[in-house]
């Protein structure tokens, strides 16, 4: 009877933390990358077409590839081989701005500023998801102000301009590119503010109102109006690893970290107040009253905790099921 007890708890506890809760974008609150090929994911964007796909990639050293990761599984479902770029350097960011365009940033500088040009690749996002090679086009990039290293890439969703933020310990600098990158010409990148933070990965909330940076133990929000950034707080970034990447979740309600390393995480991180995009405050207004902006019931738990109604139910109903079946098993005992 007392090893019938013990599964029953055992059941019960399976049943209760089985299957990650699911967020409103289709994504768990959080996720694993299990790809062995993952060992240093230096940069994170949520898929435009795929929902509950993030686009990521290693640091140096790994060669021209883009993998799918699927959220809900930890599991890589496509590795893009981008064809016609030589062979990259430093590869640390990845953004996707208007018309499903994947940017990638290959704008690290190990050397601390030693390479007098840096580059960036572009190639449409993949319809569907399966391994293939795709051409994609090429940018030389420079800096006005001389040669950096950076880990920051970030495409403005509304009007496709990119921007750099460069990295350094006293605090880096953000650079716009010009209103359209050229792939005949050297593409010049202007400092246009000072970023105090060392980041590590920025992007823009899906309306372009946003604009999150990262760095290994900080982060900041700026509003992003007008083509500049205005603070609004400093983030909760959550202590990993070593803290590469930040992305926006596709409805804009939270951001989700990465890390480097052999099986990294991607925590997600809900946002309130002033951090949420406008249009994210916008729904919340105009939805109907009693329910949020999505139209559930304020009552339900949000998806942040780890957990879910769903789950809960379940493992209730599961030890209600198995305490029946114990009680039964007692009296049967009783009766022989």
């Amino acid at each position: 009877m007392r090893h019938l007890t013990a599964v029953a708890v055992a059941l019960f506890m399976a049943c209760f933390v089985a299957g990650p809760a699911m967020a409103d974008d289709g994504s768990p609150s959080s996720f694993t990358i299990t790809d062995s090929r993952i060992k240093e994911s230096s940069g994170l964007a949520a898929s435009h077409l795929h929902k509950g796909v993030y686009w990521t990639h290693n640091d140096s050293g790994d060669g021209p590839y883009i993998y799918a990761v699927d959220s809900a599984t930890g599991k890589t479902v496509a590795t893009v081989t981008m064809r016609g770029v030589g062979t990259p350097r430093d590869v640390e960011a990845i953004s996707i701005g208007p018309d499903d365009q994947i940017y990638v940033g290959d704008i690290g500088d190990n050397l601390d500023g030693a390479w007098d040009h840096v580059w960036i690749y572009r190639f449409p996002e993949p319809s569907q998801l399966k391994d293939m090679t795709v051409t994609a086009t090429q940018y030389v990039v420079r800096y006005q102000d001389g040669a950096r290293n950076a880990e920051s890439l970030m495409i403005d969703p509304k009007t496709g301009r990119a921007y750099i933020i460069s990295k350094n310990e006293n605090g880096g600098g953000l650079y716009a590119g010009p209103q359209k990158l050229s792939a005949s010409g050297v593409n010049i990148f202007r400092r246009i503010a000072d970023i105090p933070l060392w980041a590590t990965d920025a992007a823009f909330s899906p309306d372009g109102t946003r604009l999150a940076v990262r760095g290994y133990f900080g982060g900041l929000m700026y509003r992003w109006s007008g083509g500049a950034p205005h603070k609004i707080d400093d983030l909760d970034v959550p202590i990993q690893q070593q803290g590469e990447s930040v992305s926006f979740t596709p409805d804009g309600r939270a951001l989700m970290y990465g890390s480097e390393g052999k099986d990294s995480d991607v925590t997600r991180k809900n946002l309130s107040g002033d951090d949420l995009p406008d249009s994210v405050t916008s729904a919340s207004a105009s939805a109907p009253a009693g329910t949020g902006a999505s139209g559930s019931s304020p009552s339900q738990p949000s998806a942040s905790d780890g957990t879910s109604t769903r789950n809960f139910t379940v493992g209730a109903v599961t030890l209600a099921a198995v305490v029946a079946v114990l009680v039964a098993a007692r009296r049967l005992r009783r009766g022989r």
